[in-house]
C-alpha cells in the first residue's frame, strides 16, 4: 500500500487536489510541533479529502493533537514513543475515539524498546530518516527494523501493519518488501507526472 505525504505541498491546495484524485490507499498527514522535531507544521485547514487519512503526530503534547485532527476521520493516528511517559493510555486514548492506533519509532530507537505494545497497537511507523523534514535520504539500518517487526509479527501471530516512513522512492522500495504500507512523499509530489510516478511505486 501507499501512503502519499503531502508535507512538502501543505499549502498548495490545487496539487492537494490533485494528489486526493489519484485514489492511493492513504494521504498521510505530517503534524509537527516546533518541540519533539525543530519544525513546526499545522495542516489544520486542509481541504475535504475523499482518500483515506493515516496522521503521523511528531509532538509532545500528544492528547492535544489527537483532539485538534480527529475531526478528518483518520483511519490511524500514528505517536511517537519516545514523546510520552503512559504509552498504554494513549494507545487506549485513540482506541477509545474508534481510530487505529500507529506507534512510531526513530532511527535509533530499537525495536526492542516497543516490544511490549506491539500487541496492542494496529501499525508501527520506522522512520528511515530522522523525523521533522521531508526529503531526506532513506538510512539503510531501516531495513533491519523492518525485518525484525516482520519476524515478530508473524512469531506472536500479532496484527499490527508495518509501515516505513522517509526517503522512499523508486530505488529503495524494494528494501522495504516486508513492509506494509510506503510513505511517498516528494518523489510523488515533485514529480511532473504524479499519477505515472504513483503508479510506478504501487
Amino acid at each position: 500500500m501507499i501512503s502519499i505525504s503531502i508535507l512538502n505541498i501543505k499549502d498548495d491546495i490545487n496539487k492537494i487536489k490533485i494528489i486526493d484524485s489519484l485514489n492511493s490507499d492513504y494521504i498521510h498527514i505530517d503534524i509537527m510541533d516546533g518541540e519533539f522535531v525543530p519544525n513546526k507544521v499545522d495542516m489544520l485547514e486542509l481541504p475535504s479529502l475523499s482518500t483515506k487519512r493515516d496522521i503521523h503526530l511528531m509532538v509532545y503534547d500528544v492528547y492535544k493533537y489527537i483532539d485538534l485532527y480527529k475531526k478528518y476521520n483518520p483511519e490511524y493516528i500514528t505517536f511517537h514513543v519516545e514523546a510520552v511517559e503512559d504509552v498504554l493510555s494513549t494507545i487506549e486514548y485513540i482506541h477509545s475515539l474508534g481510530i487505529k492506533v500507529g506507534l512510531s519509532i526513530k532511527p535509533n530507537t530499537s525495536v526492542t524498546s516497543i516490544l511490549e505494545y506491539l500487541k496492542y497497537v494496529d501499525l508501527v511507523l520506522v522512520m528511515s530518516v530522522e523525523p521533522g523534514f521531508g526529503g531526506q535520504k532513506f538510512l539503510m539500518n531501516s531495513t533491519n527494523k523492518i525485518e525484525e517487526l516482520y519476524n515478530i509479527r508473524n512469531n506472536n501471530n500479532y496484527k499490527y501493519l508495518i509501515e516505513v516512513d522517509g526517503g522512499v522512492n523508486y530505488s529503495t522500495k524494494e528494501l522495504c518488501n516486508k513492509a506494509d504500507i510506503l510513505v511517498v512523499g516528494s518523489y510523488i509530489t515533485k514529480s511532473e507526472d504524479v499519477n505515472n510516478t504513483y503508479l510506478s511505486m504501487k
